[in-house]
């Protein structure tokens, strides 16, 4: 049954709207012109730091602003990993109505052996640019207090230390209902979106482990083709008669070696990345969507409590009305960077199978050629 007031009048939960909820979902429905941006983020010239208790890589992010909120038009700071990670938590903190991107995984990737080789330090480097710019493009997220600091403070370790002090009302608010509550059921449309991220991840997981496998058999074949051609020119160095032909399948194999090196630096450098980026980006929005069950199970849970009081004056309490609007709040977020993010997605997938299919096509080019 549906909730009431105990006036008598109904109350729907499932997908309230505000004024302000709403001019909020038009504001992040606004897409970002290029020729209108105010922000612009880069991450490059990764540097490896040896101390005495460690070794780590730091970064050079660079911001050019004309934004007021920033006192200079343009800061060059350098930062770590854990820094960026520090900011994702801040970000998940004080806008917990919000899908925060995901970072890349901390620790080496499978098959990466060194994670201060040329390689790793270059496909981290734009997992990092790419996670900055998409806060940057986020019509809420790019003016976050946590995000400035972190693109302008030079020491960042003092705000480091002073924890929780920084975070909005917003983020006090709004926190994990650790037990008392249960949702009684998730609204259609949300759970669709969450049977939608379960279906996504399934499938993109496959996918990332089919892919893997095809390229650990391209770099197992890659060694065996090299052992191979020197063969035949070594052949034909023993037999004149024949050293024009062999010497020519040795060219051959030469050069399909060449071209399945390329293939599989591809897909490793470019295509499994972004297959790992949106698993991730989908259990980020699963986060995101228990956090606003749990917020809608403690208002179904006030509303209860205020149904069996059966006070003479139906007056709704305070806190009923901030847990309301709190529902209101995470359900119009929710769906506009929900939607914000399909709308990333095509676009960043259509453009990853393109270049794919673009990439095979050269390979088959080049060994056919040959």
């Amino acid at each position: 049954q549906d909730l009431s007031l105990p006036n008598g009048t109904p109350v729907d939960t499932s997908s309230p709207a505000s004024s302000s909820s709403l001019l909020n979902r038009l504001q992040l429905d606004d897409d970002l012109d290029v020729e209108t941006r105010d922000l612009f983020v880069t991450v490059d010239d990764p540097k490896k730091h040896v101390c005495t208790m460690e070794t780590y890589i730091t970064y050079r992010v660079t911001t050019k602003t004309t934004r007021a909120e920033f006192d200079l038009p343009e800061y060059s700071v350098r930062r770590r990993y854990q820094d960026f990670d520090w900011l994702r938590n801040k970000l998940e903190e004080s806008q917990p109505t919000h899908l925060i991107p995901p970072l890349p995984e901390k620790f080496v990737v499978k098959g990466v052996v060194d994670r201060f080789s040329e390689e790793f330090v270059e496909t981290r480097r734009k997992a990092l640019d790419k996670f900055l710019k998409r806060i940057t493009d986020h019509p809420v997220l790019s003016f976050n207090e946590h995000f400035n600091v972190f693109l302008t403070a030079k020491d960042l370790n003092a705000y480091k230390k002073q924890g929780m002090a920084l975070l909005s009302k917003m983020g006090e608010s709004v926190k994990y209902v650790t037990g008392g509550y249960k949702l009684r059921s998730r609204p259609l449309e949300f759970a669709a979106i969450g049977d939608y991220l379960d279906t996504f991840s399934l499938k993109l997981g496959t996918i990332d482990r089919i892919a893997q496998r095809i390229i650990k058999e391209q770099l197992e074949y890659l060694v065996e083709l090299r052992e191979y051609g020197p063969v035949y020119s070594t052949w034909g160095g023993l037999e004149v008669e024949l050293s024009e032909p062999l010497e020519g399948v040795s060219a051959c194999i030469g050069n399909c070696c060449t071209a399945l090196e390329e293939l599989s630096e591809d897909m490793t450098e470019d295509f499994l990345p972004v297959l790992r980026e949106y698993i991730l980006y989908a259990e980020s929005m699963k986060n995101v969507l228990k956090k606003r069950d749990q917020v809608q199970a403690e208002y179904e849970a006030k509303l209860e409590a205020v149904a069996l009081k059966r006070e003479d004056r139906p007056k709704v309490p305070t806190d009923v009305e901030k847990c309301q609007d709190r529902v209101e709040c995470f359900n119009a977020d929710l769906k506009a960077d929900m939607e914000r993010w399909q709308n990333n997605k095509r676009q960043d997938f259509r453009q990853l199978l393109m270049g794919m299919a673009d990439k095979n096509i050269q390979y088959y080019e080049k060994v056919c050629i040959t």
